[in-house]
């Protein structure tokens, strides 16, 4: 079966290049100048022209109709603008990066594992610092994904969650579930969370769609290869970047049959589920093709194992830097959410970032 492909491969920091007129990705801050249109036959590539912006309707009108069709639907979904998301007293602007900072009230997650587990105190504090410095909200897990995690009883995890999830609602914090029951997931929303963050992308509850769709509450489908048992599993693939990007359509194809609104669906590639060290490198460098599927990205990358594997094997707690850098790779390439544990170093360098984009620091007119 014939599928295609627009990659965004030349980024610029404005609108103008060397490459010629940008187009702006995902309608946010981060632009691109020159393009792959990649046909796949199966799992083999058969054509990749490199084409700049001018160039692309006319090679996508050559295209064969099926094909030509797909591809007109990517090159508008590249630039396509997303509305705020609403939660509740909140609205996120989607026009920025906007920073999740990750809550973890669990005895086992690889960076912070028990800091916060029967410590409400301890860890509203945190999530209260996450919010002073900058987060737009507060990412609440019970259950660990590392790999090798016990699987946790979803009454556990509700118990776990909810009590923190009801007094974050209650100061005004926009706030996100990261489960994949649909029992705590329902529990957490009649708390107060606003969006439900599933790591198996509504795969591993069926009554997860349904609640998702019922309650109108964004969605996060994360890329996982494996199953109920183990999320890191089964992670096989002939292109990564391009199988990912085919897994996450589907997923988005399935949440809206199920009734979920398309502006309400968030995609994430999933980085460190079931993935090498190259695999994972090679997603991040092609984060901006997965605005070719006209949704929303989430990117989370922070403290993971592919830094401490490029670093000396530093442990999860000394992994603040690399994470960092990761969080802006995201941010160049467009991402309008990026999931972090270390929010005001992150924030920082946002706002740098964001001052280097803003047409009234910097002349871009002197830029080649």
């Amino acid at each position: 079966m014939l599928k295609v492909y627009i990659r965004p491969i030349a980024l610029a920091e404005s609108p103008q290049s060397e490459e010629g007129d940008a187009i702006r990705l995902g309608g946010g801050l981060a632009y691109a100048s020159r393009f792959a249109l990649i046909v796949r036959d199966g799992a083999k590539v058969t054509a990749r022209q490199m084409l700049g912006t001018s160039e692309m309707p006319g090679a996508i009108a050559a295209l064969p109709d099926a094909l030509a069709i797909e591809a007109t639907t990517q090159w508008e979904n590249l630039r396509r603008t997303h509305a705020p998301l609403v939660c509740g007293q909140r609205m996120l602007r989607l026009d920025q990066p906007q920073i999740m900072g990750i809550l973890n009230v669990t005895p086992d997650s690889f960076s912070d594992g028990g800091q916060f587990l029967d410590k409400p105190d301890a860890a509203l504090d945190h999530a209260h610092a996450m919010l002073s410095a900058g987060a737009g909200l507060i990412d609440v897990g019970g259950e660990s994904t590392r790999p090798g995690a016990a699987a946790v009883w979803e009454g556990d995890e509700v118990k776990r969650v909810v009590p923190v999830i009801e007094k974050l609602a209650a100061a005004g914090a926009a706030i996100s579930i990261d489960s994949r029951r649909s029992s705590v997931i329902e529990a957490a929303l009649a708390a107060g969370a606003h969006i439900v963050n599933d790591v198996s992308a509504m795969r591993h509850d069926p009554r997860t769609a349904e609640i998702v769709a019922k309650s109108g509450a964004p969605v996060v489908l994360m890329h996982a290869p494996g199953t109920d048992g183990d999320l890191h599993a089964d992670g096989e693939y002939a292109d990564v970047v391009l199988d990912v990007f085919d897994a996450l359509r589907e997923r988005r194809d399935a949440a809206l049959a199920a009734g979920v609104a398309r502006e309400k669906i968030l995609l994430d590639p999933g980085i460190g589920f079931g993935k090498s060290l190259a695999e994972n490198l090679a997603l991040i460098n092609a984060l901006p093709l997965f605005h070719a599927l006209g949704q929303l990205i989430l990117f989370g990358a922070s403290r993971k194992r592919m830094i401490g594997a490029l670093s000396n094997e530093a442990a999860a707690h000394q992994r603040m830097a690399g994470s960092v850098m990761l969080a802006l790779k995201a941010m160049d390439a467009g991402c309008q959410m990026v999931r972090v544990h270390d929010v005001a170093e992150t924030v920082q360098a946002f706002h740098v970032w964001r001052g280097l984009r803003d047409a009234a620091l910097t002349d871009f007119s002197q830029l080649p």
